[in-house]
């Protein structure tokens, strides 16, 4: 059974940073590529950032680019995505997937695997 945890999302102020986790059990990250995604209440959600399988290459939406790192440690199996200098529009939901066959990483539908979310709220 596959499972994808996410965890790290915290009450924090303005200008904090936070890093989130996305540990996998039953997959072995690396063979997939990993997205985050984010959410807000009556909001689709939408593509934060993504790494690929095997090569580690990294891809990001334009409003986190300079703000929000994703990494990936293979010795423990898991998928971080760091988060510096939070403003309250960061606010949301956030969600970590997995797909083995991605062709567009901003696409929803191309990930199998989803978690269940961490929930990061940032405050003025």
């Amino acid at each position: 059974q596959v499972q994808l945890i996410e965890s790290g999302g915290e009450f924090v102020q303005t200008g904090s940073s936070l890093t989130l986790s996305c540990a996998a059990s039953g997959i072995t990250l690396s063979n997939y590529g990993v997205g985050w995604f984010r959410q807000v209440p009556g909001k689709a959600r939408e593509f934060v950032a993504a790494i690929k399988q095997n090569s580690g290459s990294k891809y990001y939406s334009g409003p986190w680019r300079r703000r929000f790192a994703i990494s990936r440690d293979d010795a423990v199996n898991t998928v971080f995505l760091q988060m510096n200098n939070l403003e309250p529009l960061d606010s949301a939901v956030y969600y970590c997937a997995a797909g083995a066959q991605i062709t567009g990483f901003g696409l929803e539908k191309e990930y199998e695997y989803w978690g269940q979310g961490t929930e990061v709220t940032v405050s003025s």
